[in-house]
């Protein structure tokens, strides 16, 4: 279940914000203030239940096969939407991180790009996992062929 993010426990936390940059600002003012963010949390909180987390853009790409909303095109967010994802062993230690005198400054300076304000929800982990190398692919096909009724 855990074998996506090392060391993260079965019964940590997964933290979402969505930021949809204002018109005014640019993804390398994102990325920089995130950067900023992301550094000092590693820096303080990697002892007090930071785990790890990624930064992602809209890369404007909907999935035709993924999506049932109908015919996808090109996303309107295409480069004006991040989600910033973090893992912690609970979400008290989340909590206490956002608290602390030094996250505080530069989480306002994030939240200034935002146009949509901010809300950051807490999601408990139910499966993550990574892609099987190529012979256990093959074992799992194998298997599956073979027992599969």
């Amino acid at each position: 279940m855990n074998n996506l993010i090392a060391n993260f426990p079965y019964n940590g936390i997964v933290t979402v914000n969505r930021i949809i940059l204002k018109p005014e600002y640019t993804v390398d003012d994102l990325q920089e203030r995130v950067a900023e963010l992301c550094e000092n949390v590693k820096t303080y909180h990697s002892e007090s239940g930071f785990i790890g987390g990624f930064v992602a853009l809209n890369s404007g790409l909907i999935s035709n096969e993924g999506s049932t909303t109908g015919q996808a095109v090109e996303s309107d967010l295409k480069g004006k939407e991040a989600l910033i994802v973090t893992f912690w062993s609970s979400f008290e230690d989340h909590e206490r991180s956002h608290r602390s005198d030094t996250f505080q400054p530069l989480f306002k300076q994030v939240l200034e790009l935002c146009e949509n304000g901010n809300e950051e929800i807490a999601y408990e982990m139910l499966w993550s996992g990574k892609a099987y190398d190529p012979q256990q692919a093959q074992a799992a096909r194998e298997a599956k062929e073979k027992y599969a009724s």
